[in-house]
């Protein structure tokens, strides 16, 4: 029996069908219904309600990763996916032509628990026919919360200010000190309109915005219409943008695209938020930018790398707020999400249409 790193007791519990199978059934007619069971590696412990969708499933026996804190070793993670059917992973695991040849010819799925999917090697997949299942859409208003209060700690200095407070700086009342940047009467720019961009906007535009102004590969109408939004080209977002959020995918065309280039054509009061990827930005000319006083501030969700490293330049800079790739963290959107991989799975090795599936 294909044996978990758990104990046998909680593998019976993993490996199920339904429990009253071991309650009725004997020993011979339980491991019949466990090796006609398909076998799933999940490379990290994700939340409850995907694990319990697996578990009542009936139709996988899978191991797993016993542990949120720490990413699997890749060693171990080559070793654990030969001859499994389906794979469950998460951002940190690069799923590429190395992985991909360990696992073997039984590979039918690949399902992350991302929205993103730089972490995937689209083009190994493709050729070797495996099915992708991602979760995109559930975590929109989670990123978009996000979004607004990263931009509104950034622009008001909150960070700065409870820093200030804390430790003695709060003296007497000061005409200009710590103080901000407001949304109101301002243009945001948004680099990448997709549901995420649509839905940060949606939730600026109580706040007295302006203008909303775009850049994507190509205009966006429908989306655009939802928040009166303009069209314009790289150069203008950078020149018109107040507040400037990128919101797109990280592919070989925007990698880094945020440099030097973008920042030096934005207002010395600009702030720049990147709740998308960290590969987008060239993060030597963010320093560069918020140092030299270029613009006024970044708040940045994701960097290159993750974690970024507690001697970055960038956390010396008061006008750089770092938060640890929290986004998507909420209770009930990661429960979604899930949920969401673990029926992208089951879906797929039944060879049926996946709720959320990338076509490649």
């Amino acid at each position: 029996m294909w044996c978990s790193r758990v104990s046998l007791r909680r593998l019976q519990h993993i490996a199920v069908a339904p429990l009253n199978l071991f309650r009725n059934a004997t020993a011979g007619a339980v491991q019949r219904n466990m090796s006609s069971m398909s076998k799933v590696y999940v490379t990290r412990q994700i939340p409850p309600v995907g694990l319990k969708i697996l578990q009542e499933s009936g139709q996988v026996q899978y191991e797993l990763w016993d542990s949120d804190d720490v990413p699997v070793p890749r060693k171990e993670l080559l070793q654990k996916v030969k001859g499994v059917d389906a794979l469950l992973c998460v951002l940190t695991e690069k799923i590429d032509a190395e992985l991909l040849d360990a696992a073997g010819p039984n590979l039918k799925v690949v399902s992350t628990m991302s929205v993103g999917f730089d972490h995937l090697s689209l083009e190994e997949l493709k050729k070797r026919g495996i099915r992708v299942g991602y979760t995109p859409e559930v975590l929109t208003d989670a990123v978009a919360e996000l979004t607004v209060a990263l931009l509104l700690a950034t622009s008001r200095r909150l960070i700065e200010a409870t820093h200030e407070a804390k430790t003695g700086g709060w003296g007497t009342w000061r005409t200009l000190w710590l103080c901000g940047h407001e949304l109101a009467n301002s243009t945001v720019g948004i680099f990448g309109l997709g549901r995420i961009g649509v839905a940060i906007a949606e939730r600026l535009a109580p706040f007295k915005v302006k203008k909303f102004i775009y850049t994507d590969v190509e205009p966006r109408p429908e989306l655009a219409s939802l928040i009166n939004a303009e069209y314009v080209s790289m150069d203008e977002l950078a020149k018109r943008s107040d507040f400037l959020a990128a919101c797109c995918a990280l592919t070989p065309e925007t990698k880094e695209i945020c440099n030097k280039d973008l920042f030096s054509k934005m207002k010395k009061t600009s702030i720049f938020i990147n709740t998308s990827r960290g590969g987008v930005v060239h993060q030597e000319d963010l320093y560069d930018a918020l140092s030299t006083g270029q613009i006024a501030g970044a708040g940045l969700d994701v960097t290159v790398p993750e974690p970024l490293p507690t001697d970055h330049p960038l956390f010396t800079l008061k006008n750089c707020v770092i938060l640890p790739h929290i986004a998507s963290a909420s209770y009930s959107t990661r429960n979604e999400m899930s949920a969401l991989a673990a029926n992208n799975l089951l879906l797929g090795l039944r060879a049926k249409p996946m709720i959320k599936e990338l076509k490649l």
